[in-house]
């Protein structure tokens, strides 16, 4: 807003840059422009004040749509004024000369302006469209329309406005009516996740039964293993126990072998050394019966006394205790007259 200063018989004004005023005096446009400062007299000047900023008005839609169903839009206006001295004729901008406020409310109305052109714009489309297409393209659509619409207004262009943008930020049905469109959509949201749940429980449930088939699977296969582990075993514990009756039985076939051939050679010694000892005997008799000849031959040609002699002397050597001994005169004489015989005998001999 304009900043104005009183003073004896004079007032000063200040304005910003974004606003553009128009000095009249006794109805006659003196000066105007953006960011003006100028002094004037209170009792005969008047003053007006137009925004030149780009504005935005917020404005809230309603309508019926095609199938009798309440629709409310949320959508904002973004407007200028193109030329402020057309605006001044149509709309009051006048501004207190004390105090430099505004003395109706010319934004006001400038919004109630605006708000009904974009409301009559709105309802044409709504009117003609149903609401499920209302919800699905109502953004975009609404907002064409109202720019188009806008855009051809007649009454804008001689206010000295320009509608710079056109936004509309939602499009909503009452909430009963909402709630029961939702509700097809959230029990087909709903079955999705419950199939979805179904899914990951079946999906589930075969990875659980594929595990119990595959640990099955395991233990059969090292049931098999275990049979035939334990069929390896039998025939190793049997292959085992043939090799060791194998082996027992050729230990016995050589023992056997082995005793037969001492048996046959403890025989074939036997027999040998019977036949040794045979012939030993043999020899031994032969020897001794030689001998008895040559002792025979021998005593054939010695006196009896002698032979006597010797005779006695074999039964002393082979008698151990004598206790008693008769020598008679008789006996003794001859004896001792063949000794005294001898033993000259022997004398002439060694002599000659």
């Amino acid at each position: 807003m304009a900043e104005i200063r009183s003073y004896p018989f004079l007032r000063h004004l200040r304005s910003e840059a974004s606003s553009h005023i128009l000095h009249f005096r006794r109805s006659r446009l003196l000066k105007q422009g953006r960011g003006l400062a100028f002094w004037f007299l209170p009792m005969s000047d008047s003053l007006a004040e137009i925004p030149a900023d780009d504005r935005e008005l917020s404005v809230m839609l309603h309508g019926r749509s095609s199938d009798f169903q309440d629709i409310t839009a949320q959508g904002v206006l973004g407007y200028r004024v193109a030329d402020p001295a057309k605006l001044a004729g149509r709309v009051d901008f006048t501004l207190d000369s004390r105090t430099g406020q505004f003395h109706k409310k010319p934004l006001e109305s400038l919004a109630q302006i605006l708000a009904q052109m974009a409301q009559q714009h709105a309802s044409d489309y709504l009117t003609g469209t149903s609401v499920r297409t209302i919800l699905v393209e109502g953004q975009t659509r609404l907002r064409e329309r109202i720019e188009a619409g806008l855009a051809g207004e007649g009454l804008l262009e001689s206010m000295g406005l320009e509608v710079v943008s056109v936004r509309v930020s939602a499009v909503k049905p009452n909430p009963e009516l909402e709630k029961a469109l939702e509700a097809p959509m959230r029990e087909h949201i709903k079955q999705e996740a419950d199939e979805a749940a179904f899914q990951r429980r079946a999906l589930a449930v075969e990875k659980e039964r594929a595990i119990q088939e595959n640990e099955l699977q395991n233990r059969i296969e090292l049931a098999k293993r275990e049979e035939q582990l334990i069929a390896q075993e039998g025939q190793n514990g049997r292959r085992k126990a043939e090799e060791a009756a194998e082996a027992a039985q050729v230990a016995a076939r050589s023992e056997a072998e082995t005793r037969r051939v001492q048996a046959e050679a403890a025989a074939h010694e036997t027999r040998l050394g019977g036949q040794a000892q045979a012939e030993s005997l043999q020899a031994v008799e032969g020897t001794r019966v030689e001998l008895e000849q040559r002792q025979m031959e021998v005593f054939k040609g010695m006196p009896p006394a002698v032979i006597f002699g010797l005779g006695f002397k074999e039964l002393a050597g082979k008698l151990q205790t004598i206790e008693h001994l008769n020598l008679s005169p008789d006996l003794l004489g001859p004896m001792l007259t063949n000794l005294l015989e001898a033993g000259t005998k022997r004398l002439e001999s060694k002599e000659s």
